[in-house]
Parts: structure tokens; sequence; C-alpha cells
């Protein structure tokens, strides 16, 4: 029997890593990463820790790439989002593939997860869907949910600031880096303060040796008179 492998979907006929399954402000809309966009290196580390325990414990992908590294040192979740690879689209065009016979459309997973807290008739309805490794094909007709209530206040404020504290641990996280690039970058190159400032003093060194130069010669010049006038 093929594992059942979370936060692995498909975009059309792409591949996709779903790293937040919503968008905060934005739930119908998800950040994904395409596995094909990344160079070698950056691709084979994604997929060794997209299929970690860590990663696979871990409801939301992005929790479990905050805290790993690329096979170069670098922070996974802050390099994806650096170089553009997160990519935001419709949650309902994304379909979760935990195993290559079965897929449940992103969306509706999302709808059935945020409703679990709110009774048990939901989690009943994610075990149905449950069933067979995790999904149903979706292909197959499914009886629609039950509406059980729609989430109060409270409900959707914490889930915007958990995803909100997400976010900030990112930036923050970002931040750090372009200092220590800044930091790197000083020391590779000069400023141009520094440069003038050599120039500067490579100048007032010439000019100092053409007058000690001068001085020299007009001493010399002075002892011979003083010698011929003496004679």
């Amino acid at each position: 029997m093929a594992r059942h492998m979370k936060h692995i979907g498909r975009h059309g006929e792409r591949k996709v890593a779903v790293v937040f399954r919503e968008v905060p402000g934005q739930e119908h809309m998800c950040l994904v990463v395409y596995p094909g966009t990344l160079n070698s290196p950056m691709h084979d580390s994604l997929m060794k820790a997209l299929e970690s325990n860590e990663a696979q414990n871990e409801k939301s992908l992005a929790d479990a790439l905050n805290r790993m590294l690329f096979s170069d040192g670098r922070p996974m979740l802050g390099t994806l989002h650096a170089g553009g690879y997160l990519k935001k689209v419709e949650a309902k065009q994304v379909y979760m593939t935990p195993n290559p016979k079965s897929s449940i459309n992103l969306a509706e997973m999302n709808d059935i997860i945020n409703k679990m807290e709110a009774g048990e008739d939901a989690r009943q309805q994610m075990e149905q869907l449950d069933a067979n490794a995790g999904m149903v094909n979706p292909r197959e007709k499914t009886t629609a949910p039950a509406n059980t209530g729609a989430l109060s206040d409270e409900d959707l404020a914490k889930s915007n600031l958990d995803q909100a504290a997400k976010m900030e641990a990112e930036a923050k996280q970002l931040v750090a880096e372009a200092k220590r690039l800044k930091a790197e970058a000083k020391k590779l190159a000069p400023t141009k303060k520094a440069t003038a400032k050599v120039t500067a003093t490579t100048s007032k060194a010439k000019k100092t040796t053409a007058k000690k130069t001068t001085a020299k010669k007009t001493a010399k010049k002075v002892s011979t008179t003083t010698n011929s006038i003496e004679v």
C-alpha cells in the first residue's frame, strides 16, 4: 500500500508542495511551491524535508520548513519566500494527492478541517473522507457534507492571529538574513567613502614627498652658493 503523504498536491498538471493551506485574510487562497522550478540541490533538499517525519507530523508544512535548512545552510522557508518561489493560487484549483490513487480538493479539505472544532458531525465527515489512505477520488460522487454552522468571530480571529504570528516570524527571519548579507557585502567590497579616503591619503603623501624633494634641492643650491662666496 502506498505511503500516505501530506502537503503534496497538483495544480493543473503541475506538482506542488502546499506550504500554507490558507492565506491570512484571503482564506480562499493558498501558497504553494512548484518543486520542478527549483534547481537540483534545492529540489532534493525540499523533497527530503517534505518526506521527513517532522514535516509529515505538522498540520502546516510552513511550520516544518521554518525550522529546516537547505543543503547550503540557508533557511528553507525564508529562502523560498525571498526567491519568489512561494506562489499564491486559489485553493479550489489545487487537489491534494496523498497517494497516486486518491485526491481531494484543497478548498473542501480546508472547510472540513476548519469546522472540525465546531462539533462531532464535522469530525465524522473528515473520518469518512479519510477512508482509503486518507482521501477520496474526486471522480467518485460523494454526498455533500451537512452545514454545521459558521465559525464564530472568536474562532476566525484566533485563526488569523495564529497565521499572522507565523508570517511575522518569517519576516523577522528575512530581516536577519538581509542584515547578514549587507554585512557580508561590506566586507567583500570597500565603500566609496573608504576608497575616497585612501585616494586622498595617497595624494597627500605624494604632495608631501614632492615638497620634501623641492626643499632638498633648494637647500643644496643655497649650500653651493654659500661655498662659492666663501672661496
